[in-house]
């Protein structure tokens, strides 16, 4: 098999599936040169052939230079990014009808379940013209499949970060003083690590732990990142008098300290999409708490099992938020390390490269 995969970027995070399919696939590359501020990763981790094209904004929608004509090139498999928002990737498509023979794989999120009539539609559309397609998560193929797209076409994929090197350090972590040391006292520990942003809500969160400390329930909040949102945070914070309580510990690229900072926490909440943060905290067990809005959740939202690898609240309620934290603390008062390892064992077993790596031999023939 002589497989490309066409994607729209190459972001960093997204370096240890590429690399591994690499090493294992034999896999040449097409990414796009830029998608807003993401950091792009080192293309020199990779030993097979890289090509950067150019990404065109059209509004909503993107095209890739010279995308379409890639059909054409001596490659019997291609893995594409499925956006149906992408244009090249529907004249390489509509394009792949002239070669019967070459087989098209789209990797993508799938569906949400808010999609309307016309993005259903459009949806079977896109999707009739590859051969099979790798979806995040559970409840998306299931959305797709009772949207009238053949299930034999869908197989889920999951998602990942690098595995290999935080198992090397979750390996190495034991409990520490470290937010004793900070907050000096024994409250339970909440965490949040990613970007400060509007779309995270962290305003939830600041307001649910004011309502809690109006109960007389104290806990330590620990917020690891920077952005947009810091400034209104801290004022939000100093406001409710809660300086006592947050700690803004700002950006970390430190994964030794980020591990230890979750390892030590008792739970993570987002309380906007969860994303790639579930994996993070997950894989160093920590539990999460993030909204039940599925229909605007990311992916990695299945990652929590309700009870036991987290929980789940009322979107958009910091009443709701702040009495889920508290069910948690006191319906897991005894069970940190079977909740760790409740954590640890849904990313060892689904949520990581190594799992994709055999799901996409499976399934490609490799």
């Amino acid at each position: 098999m002589k497989l490309l995969q066409i994607y729209n970027f190459a972001p960093h995070y997204r370096a240890a599936i590429f690399q591994m399919m690499d090493s294992v696939l034999g896999c040449d590359f097409v990414f796009g040169d830029k998608v807003e501020d993401i950091k792009k990763m080192d293309y020199r981790l990779l030993s097979h052939k890289v090509t950067e094209v150019h990404n065109i904004r059209f509004r909503h929608c993107y095209y890739q230079r010279g995308v379409p004509t890639m059909v054409r090139q001596k490659y019997d498999t291609f893995l594409i990014l499925g956006e149906p928002r992408c244009i090249s990737t529907w004249l390489f498509l509509v394009g792949s009808l002239f070669y019967p023979r070459k087989r098209i794989f789209l990797w993508s999120h799938g569906w949400l379940g808010k999609e309307n009539g016309m993005k259903r539609m459009i949806g079977r559309l896109f999707y009739y013209f590859c051969d099979g397609a790798f979806i995040y998560n559970e409840r998306s193929r299931e959305l797709m499949v009772k949207g009238g797209i053949p299930g034999n076409k869908l197989t889920t994929i999951y998602n990942s970060l690098d595995y290999d090197k935080q198992l090397a350090i979750r390996k190495t972590l034991q409990p520490s003083s470290i937010y004793k040391d900070y907050f000096k006292n024994e409250n339970k520990n909440i965490v949040f690590i990613g970007r400060l942003t509007a779309i995270k809500r962290l305003d939830l969160l600041i307001n649910a732990v004011s309502e809690m400390r109006r109960r007389d329930e104290i806990v330590n909040v620990t917020l690891i990142g920077d952005g947009a949102e810091r400034e209104k945070l801290e004022m939000m914070v100093r406001q409710q008098g809660l300086n006592d309580q947050v700690w803004f510990m700002g950006s970390s690229y430190d994964e030794q300290l980020n591990a230890e900072m979750i390892y030590n926490a008792d739970l993570c909440v987002s309380p906007g999409n969860i994303g790639l943060t579930a994996i993070h905290v997950l894989m160093f067990g920590c539990p999460a708490i993030t909204n039940d809005d599925f229909n605007h959740q990311m992916p990695e939202f299945e990652t929590i099992v309700d009870g036991k690898t987290g929980s789940f609240f009322q979107s958009d309620s910091y009443m709701s938020l702040a009495d889920t934290i508290s069910v948690w603390f006191a319906s897991h008062e005894c069970e940190r390390e079977q909740v760790r390892s409740n954590c640890y064992n849904i990313i060892d077993s689904k949520w990581n490269p190594h799992n994709q790596i055999r799901i996409l031999k499976e399934k490609l023939g490799q």
